[in-house]
């Protein structure tokens, strides 16, 4: 009997402690909001504060005994654990590109291309290019060194610009927020559980038609409404070597894709050779992330460094600068690992779990979601999808009968969410809006809205395929 006389007997599992734990975290995240984009503070301390937040106001609540000291160690423990297990991906996947960069490669690539595709066909020779070079380099790092690529394609085809432009950016950015050995698909891999080469395959099945949605058929509704022209082509032969020679287009192309395929031979090795096979053995020690990035990085520096007419010490000063310019991501990327974490630890990620089981919503969906809350909040996709998949944990525990495939196609759902909706706290608008010299609105009404159909159609098409690989 309920307190007021009723037969009311139904239970709920999200009790009053869960929905004070939601608020916290509700106001956590509300706070990284206003330290990020309205006071203007740096990221990697807004995380920290919000963490603090979250966590002392966690304290007495929930159905953990959390400490103010705990606080602190569950963030620092965080950031050690998510560091840990992708510092190294992240380091050598920028050495990759750095390296790239400098020798000429990618223009290497975008020549034997527009050749193969030929002038009728050169959007889809700029996404080939794209998935190509956006494999193994952070977003901005791929976008500049694509950047005269793309505006001597535009000079060269007078086709226009944002015919090329949206193409580029919309590949770019789903290799960066669904593909390994990317920051954010490599934590929410170790975070899940999920097989990286099945998170590689499914991310080219899913990717691939939702960088099309994006980028090719998009750019024909844009094309019409927003008129952009074309910076100035810059010019960066005058800074190599006087010996210098290009790398050869199967060399280069070679170097590019040597990670994936080690990484998916591992996985295929995983899945037919037995256990305790010496083959397996070896699959599984080359196609380690890790491993496999640093094979590359090795070949890469002969391919794009001495054999291009770079001297070693040189080879030696790329890799040196891009390492020392991606330490605040790190930072960032290692907050977001300490924030998940103090969700976890004082029991906010269990409560959300609950409340997302209460929803009946499929962990597919909630997972997405809340990486298109976090990423619309804060302006990250590597926060927004690290976060969302310390989250997502606690809900996938109750679903043991999801097969390796579902939960792959589950962290390439959140790499989709992820990328929803990119404004002007996101720094990747301002990178995007500067380099191709677009005004404030032209790039809301282009790049924000490529983000936003990537985010949809991803999430759309990864549900189906979820569905239809379910297990019976």
């Amino acid at each position: 009997m309920s307190p007021r006389g009723g037969s009311c007997d139904i239970s709920f599992p999200v009790g009053a402690s869960d929905l004070k734990l939601i608020a916290v975290a509700l106001g956590g995240i509300g706070l990284l909001v206003l330290l990020v984009t309205r006071f203007k503070v740096n990221p990697f301390i807004s995380l920290l504060l919000a963490s603090l937040l979250v966590g002392l106001g966690a304290v007495g609540m929930g159905r953990t005994k959390y400490t103010m000291l705990g606080v602190v160690r569950s963030f620092s423990d965080g950031l050690g654990a998510t560091l840990a297990g992708i510092a190294a991906v992240i380091g050598l996947g920028t050495m990759l590109g750095k390296l790239l960069a400098e020798s000429g490669g990618a223009e290497v690539l975008a020549r034997r291309l527009a050749r193969l595709f030929g002038p009728k066909h050169i959007q889809w020779c700029v996404m080939a290019l794209a998935l190509l070079v956006g494999l193994t380099t952070w977003f901005a790092v791929g976008f500049v060194l694509l950047l005269p690529i793309l505006l001597t394609l535009t000079y060269e085809t007078k086709q226009p610009f944002l015919k090329l432009v949206l193409p580029l950016l919309s590949c770019m950015s789903v290799m960066h927020g669904v593909m390994p050995p990317h920051p954010g698909p490599v934590v929410a891999v170790a975070a899940l559980g999920a097989k990286m080469g099945l998170v590689l395959f499914w991310g080219f099945v899913i990717g691939i038609p939702t960088a099309a949605v994006a980028g090719p058929l998009f750019a024909r509704y844009a094309v019409r409404r927003v008129e952009a022209s074309p910076p100035p082509l810059p010019n960066r032969v005058q800074n190599r070597p006087s010996g210098f020679r290009p790398p050869a287009f199967a060399l280069t192309l070679l170097a590019i894709l040597s990670p994936v395929v080690l990484m998916l031979l591992a996985t295929l090795g995983e899945l037919t050779l037995p256990a305790g096979s010496r083959l397996l053995a070896v699959l599984t020690f080359i196609g380690n992330p890790t491993m496999a990035l640093l094979v590359a990085v090795l070949f890469a520096s002969w391919v794009f460094g001495t054999r291009c007419g770079y001297s070693r010490a040189q080879v030696l000063k790329f890799t040196e600068e891009c390492i020392a310019a991606m330490g605040m991501t790190l930072l960032i990327v290692g907050g977001g690992g300490g924030f998940a974490r103090v969700l976890r630890d004082s029991g906010v990620a269990d409560a959300i779990g609950r409340g997302g089981e209460v929803m009946h919503l499929p962990p597919l969906l909630y997972g997405s979601l809340l990486a298109a809350f976090i990423r619309v909040a804060t302006g990250s996709a590597t926060v927004a999808i690290t976060t969302a998949s310390g989250l997502l944990v606690p809900v996938l525990s109750h679903h043991p009968e999801f097969s390796a495939n579902q939960v792959a196609l589950v962290v390439v759902a959140m790499g989709c969410g992820s990328m929803f909706l990119s404004h002007l706290n996101d720094a990747g608008f301002w990178i995007v809006k500067d380099f191709l010299g677009l005004s404030v609105s032209q790039t809301l009404r282009t790049w924000t809205v490529c983000e936003t159909i990537v985010g949809i159609t991803g999430v759309l098409l990864a549900l189906i395929a979820f569905h239809a690989v379910a297990p019976g």
